[in-house]
């Protein structure tokens, strides 16, 4: 998703690619400034808070948060003798991080030994996020990992025909369906309720998580399994699509004014567990710590 995961163009799956003469590297990192202010929670504390975050990207990662030291609580991080090595970034060196009771062994890390070229990343500290309790911008929660600024989702209402069909049966018939544009991702359509043939769905108990849409679940269609899935409740955002229904072409057959659809090299989606195994009504809620 947004610039490296998925397609995106610092991805290894881009569907773009740079207008240069010579090839550029395998692996591109980037980093620039975050300009949220980001808060973590951890322990029944505010272990960090900062307006001057910076987002790391690298090839097939979700950005990560890297926080000055001089933001983080005096008292936190406890440095561990646990070192790795990053392939791009050199030493790293990891550390406990501890409020009153709660410690969170590996919770952070920090690189010691950058390249001249990375020292946007100088005397900063990563935080884990699923060791955290809960990471927020603003007064927001922030679910599944930091927030791509280059991730963006748009929502378009079509009149174009879209016809879902599993062998000689017409699951979904509409001329209403919403366009979902997700970075990263080709199209998906969406279908009103009403235009679905509910009794060809059987709810199975699956679900995956969108930072960016919220809980999914997914249907049966007779013996198509996880065929078609929806987002029952949706964060305010994209709500235009909450409780439609959208279809998997691989699985059943998608036709939309006439022609087949086919899910695109690439587009396989790696499904997110629910952030820190919170339940569904927490991770919906993302405005309390």
């Amino acid at each position: 998703m947004g610039l490296s995961w998925q397609q995106g163009p610092l991805s290894a799956g881009a569907i773009g690619r740079f207008l240069l003469p010579d090839p550029l590297p395998k692996r591109l990192l980037y980093a620039e400034p975050l300009r949220r202010r980001m808060r973590v929670h951890f322990g029944g504390q505010w272990i960090a808070d900062s307006e001057n975050v910076v987002l790391l990207f690298e090839p097939a990662r979700y950005p990560v948060a890297y926080f000055p030291q001089t933001d983080i609580a005096a008292g936190v991080l406890e440095r561990l003798e646990h070192t790795t090595r990053h392939q791009d970034l050199g030493a790293t060196g990891w550390f406990a991080v501890r409020a009153g009771e709660h410690v969170a062994q590996r919770g952070a890390w920090q690189h010691t030994d950058l390249p001249a070229h990375a020292n946007e990343l100088k005397d900063r500290i990563a935080f884990a996020w699923r060791a955290m309790d809960a990471f927020y911008e603003e007064d927001e929660r922030i679910v599944g990992h930091a927030a791509d600024p280059y991730h963006r989702i748009d929502i378009r209402q079509t009149s174009r025909r879209l016809v879902v069909r599993h062998r000689d049966r017409v699951i979904a018939e509409t001329t209403r369906p919403l366009a979902l544009y997700e970075s990263g991702f080709a199209p998906r359509w969406y279908v009103p309720r009403t235009d679905v043939d509910a009794a060809a769905l059987t709810p199975v108990e699956h679900r995956t998580f969108c930072p960016y849409k919220g809980i999914c679940h997914y249907y049966d269609i007779d013996d198509a399994r996880l065929a078609a899935w929806s987002y029952p409740e949706t964060y305010p955002e994209v709500s235009r699509v909450a409780n439609f229904v959208s279809f998997e072409p691989d699985i059943v057959a998608v036709h939309l004014d006439d022609r087949p659809l086919h899910l695109e090299p690439g587009q396989t989606v790696i499904p997110h567990g629910v952030d820190r195994e919170l339940t569904v009504h927490e991770a919906q809620d993302r405005n309390r710590p």
